[in-house]
């Protein structure tokens, strides 16, 4: 185990250095208190700020907290989890192997070139072949190129809007780090949650409390802006049922359902008019509630409730498997997301504009 290890545990060197130490796992997750909470350090730090953070000194504390941590996240198994630790050591690794080809200054604190050149990153993801040097940077092979860039949301990086040159996509220097980065995120991902021994996952139990404490806490849905009833948990799916119906829903049931379609992408004027066939309709009232609970008229943006205070006011009706598997509705909704092909989804909003178009038509 060495400092290149530490810095990038990603790699098969470094996974094969921890398998020539005849490393026990569940030694050393009974044991070393200094790697279980380096590991919940990296775990809690991607969720609150998007960061693996601190390094630790011992370069061997540093390697096995990255074992560690991905068992700590199959542990608390959820998706949110699994996505933003992924995130955040695949950025992590950009951050240090861009820094590899433009600054020796790190490395020479730590003693030693440990630097990951980007020709080795290449060899290690298999892309030397795919992957070419030209005057201006770099060309890479089309469907390597769609695969890499595959979950990259900006529209520079649809194929449409990009130059081909015989089955080649031409790319920056930074953008092939980026591609890169995509790489490292993809082989961390990979195999989460994994199936984790009843011994490890007890000696875990704490940090696996605090790593839910803080999920319970966050706001999961800063990047949800797709509006499918069908995949709503059934808490949820139930409460919109009564609203659509007329049917009279207390106030906690309301502030359920109405944060629960803000925090998905819903604005206030959407949610009116779904409030607009219940009998005891206010537009007045029901548009200021939904502004003070989008934070458009209060310093707060509220999150729908956990499952705990769903159940705790009698909201949680009609429980299924998945909802076993969470604590918060809004999980619920992402893992639903996450499980259906996007070429599948339809939008209810999009549904609603095809309808009026229709609508439009027939009475034309």
């Amino acid at each position: 185990m060495n400092a290149r290890h530490a810095r990038y545990p990603f790699l098969g060197e470094a996974r094969d250095a921890v398998e020539e130490a005849g490393v026990d796992l569940a030694r050393v997750v009974d044991e070393d208190d200094a790697v279980v909470e380096r590991a919940r350090e990296r775990v809690v730090g991607a969720l609150t700020d998007g960061s693996v953070g601190e390094r630790a000194r011992s370069d061997r504390v540093e390697l096995l907290s990255y074992p560690v941590a991905r068992v700590l996240v199959s542990v608390v198994d959820e998706n949110v989890l699994v996505r933003k630790y992924a995130q955040a050591e695949a950025d992590a690794a950009h951050e240090r192997f861009t820094a590899d080809e433009t600054d020796d200054s790190e490395l020479k604190s730590v003693g030693g070139d440990d630097r990951l050149p980007r020709a080795e990153l290449l060899r290690e993801f298999d892309l030397t072949d795919h992957v070419y040097e030209t005057p201006d940077g770099y060309d890479v092979d089309v469907p390597t190129y769609l695969l890499l860039s595959s979950s990259l949301r900006s529209d520079d990086w649809r194929l449409v809007n990009r130059a081909l040159d015989d089955g080649r996509v031409p790319v920056s220097e930074p953008e092939l780090d980026t591609l890169l980065r995509e790489a490292v995120r993809e082989r961390i991902e990979d195999g989460l949650p994994l199936s984790v021994p009843d011994p490890i996952e007890d000696a875990l139990e704490a940090p696996a409390t605090a790593v839910r404490d803080v999920l319970a806490d966050m706001d999961l849905t800063r990047e949800i802006d797709t509006v499918v009833p069908e995949l709503f948990p059934p808490c949820m799916q139930h409460l919109l049922d009564q609203v659509q119906r007329g049917e009279h829903l207390p106030h906690h049931s309301r502030f359920a359902i109405t944060s629960f379609l803000a925090n998905i992408g819903l604005t206030t004027d959407e949610i009116v008019d779904i409030y607009k066939v219940n009998p005891g309709f206010g537009e007045e009232m029901t548009r200021y509630q939904t502004d003070h609970i989008q934070g458009d008229s209060s310093p707060t943006e509220y999150t729908a409730p956990s499952c705990a205070t769903m159940k705790a006011y009698g909201d949680c009706v009609n429980p299924d498997d998945l909802c076993d598997a969470i604590n918060h509705p809004l999980s619920y909704y992402e893992v639903k997301l996450d499980d259906e092909d996007d070429d599948d989804l339809e939008d209810w909003r999009e549904r609603e504009d095809s309808d009026d178009g229709g609508e439009e038509a027939a009475d034309a």
